[in-house]
């Protein structure tokens, strides 16, 4: 298999609903077997929300439950951060198991071999518009702040790499539902500023690389950065990629994969689905695409099936039948056109 050669093989997002991480673990691993990816719990705690989880240890940063605050960044604050990054220690700024608890059950009950094994972090975006300086201004727009945003994640994530690397090859996606605001009034930051703060986080890792978005936003900024990647939720917005098919055409052919989140997250769309109406409405969705000059065998190969978000919304038992039929949906898929 090729790097991104997945053939509709199935992961997740990251969250799950569950508090225990032996009970998330053991269904990602029953339903997941190829990419098994870690399961985020933020219902367990504060800490391991999406912000939250990757902030402990960002200069000057003031923690206060969810409310996450930077004050002045004093000089040797700044030369800590900057020195691990030219040193690329990546061991400086760890994820701890009380803030990745999912994370580290993963890493004890994980038997491989895998075709990979999926890890995700909150995208610089994203935090950058999360955390605010002392005069509640996003510090995504502070050139200094927005710096240390990349060098900092980027540690982050190379060190999560790191951790699941013995497992086999690895996919490390950020999460960045933030650039749905990408265009409107809340967001002005231009996009050559937003590629280069994305391409210096993934810059730092040597495996497969992905960026999943929840909602609409300018795909072709986000397919002309450094990632392997792009994750769309395709069941409530499964036209999103149509007006960005001479990108996506070009992302493909570079050798880039679609992740299709077509299982709903919310259980009301949940309960009317299963793994047959998804398959027509995968193959709906991606029609337009085929008709705008894609080869089907294209978004087959090089497409991974997900669900739309994390499942962190859904009850326990909602959440296992969005992996089941996502599963389902995969062998289907796989057995008809692979």
């Amino acid at each position: 298999m090729s790097n991104t050669d997945f053939h509709l093989l199935a992961t997740a997002i990251g969250s799950m609903p569950q508090i225990d991480p032996l009970k998330a673990c053991s269904l990602i691993f029953k339903y997941l077997k190829e990419i098994p990816a870690w399961p985020q719990l933020p219902n367990r705690s504060t800490e391991e929300g999406m912000i939250r989880q990757v902030a402990s240890g960002f200069p000057a940063l003031n923690i206060e439950g969810n409310n996450l605050l930077v004050k002045k960044v004093g000089q040797e604050e700044a030369k800590e951060l900057y020195s691990a990054y030219l040193n690329n220690n990546v061991d400086h700024y760890p994820i701890r198991e009380e803030e990745a608890s999912g994370l580290y059950t993963f890493l004890e009950l994980a038997k491989p071999p895998f075709e990979a094994v999926k890890g995700q972090l909150t995208g610089p975006v994203t935090f950058g518009m999360a955390v605010n300086d002392e005069a509640q201004k996003p510090i995504i727009y502070d050139d200094t702040l927005r710096q240390m945003i990349a060098q900092f994640l980027r540690l982050k994530a190379a060190w999560q790499e790191k951790m699941l690397a013995p497992l086999g090859r690895t996919i490390i996606f950020l999460d960045e539902p933030g650039m749905v605001s990408y265009g409107s009034a809340f967001f002005n930051l231009e996009p050559q500023r937003v590629k280069a703060l994305i391409n210096e986080v993934l810059g730092g890792l040597r495996g497969l690389k992905g960026i999943h978005c929840c909602g609409n936003t300018d795909w072709s900024i986000l397919m002309e950065t450094n990632t392997d990647i792009i994750s769309f939720d395709s069941y409530n917005f499964p036209e999103s990629l149509n007006p960005y098919s001479e990108v996506t055409k070009s992302f493909l052919k570079k050798g880039g994969a679609i992740a299709w989140g077509i299982v709903p997250t919310d259980e009301k769309s949940l309960a009317k689905e299963d793994a047959s109406t998804l398959k027509d409405r995968l193959e709906e969705t991606m029609a337009p695409l085929t008709r705008n000059g894609i080869q089907f065998k294209e978004l087959v190969s090089q497409g991974l099936l997900t669900p739309s978000c994390g499942l962190a919304m859904l009850s326990t038992e909602a959440s296992e039948y969005a992996l089941g039929i996502l599963d389902q949906l995969s062998q289907i898929m796989r057995k008809r056109y692979s």
